[in-house]
């Protein structure tokens, strides 16, 4: 397994916060392959680079010779994790959980290695509590300590409602430490109030406490708020390979340091190479380029990963258009249609509003031709082909 100095040092690549790094010390020096805790709550049916960050670490517990306890949380999933949220969120059903779990499986195991991965669903114990579990579960954390959250905290002071069930979320989430006996849980920074809770709970069942360590979460394509689907900021690990790269490559020259921390797995001194290159005159696309092949190729295939990125530079960097295009008709009343409202009604803008902006920005484009006339208007029985940005292309009739 190596020396607990190299194993450490591993460990804390990217990590915000080890709590209590002494106390994984002791346990590395054991000499024993830990038990390495990660939860996820199948609320969505696919996953993203953001979720990445997590499940790359636990691929490095692997590495180093530990146990992966991948779970479920179908069971938690239906009381709703109410970590970050303003207003009781609405529970699933366990048919929609289901159906979320059923992809997560097939997802990590393109990351974690699948034979020295344990993956367990937390109903299998919490669908055994009785009602007289759950209480005496209850009665080993108090209301103040809940009132502690932040989120909940300025609920309560804001006058806004918190459900009973949802002081139950961190309970179920923390025995579901003392059910798997583990001994490190993995959870985003947004996490560390559950994950202590888990330690607590523990204690109380005589068990060693677990260490928590907490990941940062990862900023989206925007470089400004965390990666969401909600956002529309997300790399989605299902993602086409073509998709993947052009989203990729439009990631900031800052950002793409923060995206080799946290989503590469080669060396810190490899990436910091890449960085002196830099400086030195390279190119940071070129660079930016072996990230996309890496993780393109973790999710695909190399030989995706290579044509995506030819394809990347035929349709950018040589003007060509793709050979997807998307062909839309627009089926008008009047005789003519502004292209405000055709790149609004092709799908290539959100409204027309933003249509004018791109428009003002030089992102417009109709038939290789930069658009700057914001009045302009395309006639009945017309077909073009519309560009909006880098990546929005749409061969459009209309009629």
């Amino acid at each position: 397994m190596g020396s607990v100095e190299d194993a450490l040092q591993q460990i804390k690549r990217g990590t915000d916060e080890i709590l209590v790094e002494s106390e994984l010390i002791k346990k590395l020096k054991k000499g024993k392959p830990l038990k390495i805790k990660a939860g996820f709550d199948p609320t969505a049916p696919d996953l993203h680079l953001g979720h990445t960050v997590l499940i790359n670490k636990l691929r490095q517990f692997q590495d180093l010779g530990h146990e992966v306890q991948f779970l479920i949380g179908d069971f938690t999933a239906m009381i709703g994790d109410p970590t970050g949220k303003s207003t009781t969120r609405p529970a699933l059903t366990r048919d929609e959980v289901l159906e979320n779990a059923k992809t997560y499986e097939h997802q990590v195991f393109k990351i974690l290695d699948a034979e020295k991965t344990t993956v367990l669903f937390n109903s299998q114990w919490m669908g055994e509590m009785k009602a007289s579990d759950m209480i005496q579960l209850a009665a080993r954390h108090t209301v103040a300590r809940m009132l502690e959250r932040d989120d909940f905290n300025k609920r309560y002071k804001g006058g806004q409602s918190i459900s009973v069930h949802e002081f139950l979320y961190p309970l179920v989430q923390g025995y579901d430490s003392v059910a798997m006996k583990s001994d490190v849980e993995l959870g985003g920074t947004d996490q560390k109030f559950n994950l202590l809770v888990g330690r607590q709970l523990q204690e109380s069942y005589g068990q060693e406490p677990q260490v928590a360590l907490t990941m940062p979460i990862l900023e989206g394509l925007d470089g400004v708020q965390k990666m969401s689907k909600s956002l529309n900021n997300y790399i989605g690990i299902t993602d086409a390979p073509n998709d993947m790269f052009g989203k990729i490559m439009s990631v900031s020259d800052v950002l793409m340091w923060r995206y080799f921390e946290l989503l590469s797995f080669r060396s810190l001194g490899e990436i910091a190479g890449f960085r002196q290159e830099i400086e030195n005159g390279r190119n940071p696309r070129d660079v930016k380029f072996l990230l996309a092949e890496e993780i393109i190729t973790r999710f695909h295939d190399a030989q995706s990963a290579r044509n995506a990125q030819q394809d990347f530079i035929n349709r950018f960097q040589k003007g060509a258009i793709p050979d997807d295009l998307a062909e839309v008709i627009l089926e008008i009343e009047q005789d003519d249609i502004s292209i405000a409202a055709l790149l609004k009604m092709a799908g290539l803008t959100a409204s027309t509003s933003e249509s004018f902006r791109m428009i003002q920005q030089g992102a417009v484009k109709l038939d290789s031709q930069k658009v700057e006339d914001r009045a302009l208007v395309l006639a009945r029985n017309t077909t073009v082909i519309a560009q909006v940005g880098k990546r929005k292309f749409a061969k459009i009739t209309i009629k």
